[in-house]
């Protein structure tokens, strides 16, 4: 059973017969705005570039990041599929994903901080059905929901993050809304949630 997250919520990545999930799979998906009035359909539907970035932090210090161009960790233990120029139908699939084996995640890693940012410069007010989700990568089971709601004059969100606890891992969406191009612009804003 999948659970929608609100801003600040934070769930355990354990398993309800009480181990731990092995991999996972973070999912972005949107869509453009459509357009309204008659020249608007002629036009098209507007293309925006949105790009996902798994952020690994150590003790505070950033330590690898995994986004479109750089698909996998140093580690091999985070790998971005690809990145999507336009965004999709709205109908619910993952147009962006980051998967982490968290088994392989290195020790001294303790925190990854997925960030989304429109990479062409258009506003989450251009955007709509725009959401990120965890899912168990071996079942296929979708964990949790975060959707990006009320558009907004900003180019980024810093959305959720993976953090370490005593024995496991915990997902914490974030849903800060944030301006930048690339996640560099966006690691100040990135500091105050670690």
């Amino acid at each position: 059973m999948s659970v929608n997250l609100t801003k600040g919520q934070q769930i355990s990545l354990s398993k309800s017969d009480g181990s731990t999930l092995s991999s996972v799979r973070m999912g972005l998906g949107w869509k453009a705005v459509q357009r309204k009035g008659f020249f608007a359909k002629l036009a098209g539907t507007r293309e925006i570039d949105l790009d996902a970035a798994a952020l690994l932090f150590a003790a505070g210090q950033l330590a690898d990041v995994v986004f479109f161009q750089h698909l996998t960790s140093d580690d091999g233990s985070v790998r971005h599929l690809g990145d999507n120029l336009t965004g999709g139908d709205g109908a619910g699939g993952d147009d962006e994903v980051v998967l982490v084996d968290l088994g392989r995640v290195p020790g001294h890693v303790d925190q990854i901080v997925f960030t989304v940012n429109s990479f062409t410069g258009q506003t989450f007010a251009e955007v709509e059905d725009a959401f990120c989700r965890l899912v168990d990568e071996n079942t296929g089971q979708e964990l949790a929901r975060y959707t990006l709601s009320g558009g907004g004059t900003y180019t980024a969100q810093i959305m959720a993050k993976l953090y370490r606890t005593g024995g496991g891992w915990q997902l914490k969406a974030i849903g800060e809304p944030a301006a930048g191009r690339t996640f560099q612009d966006l690691l100040p804003a990135v500091a105050a949630h670690l």
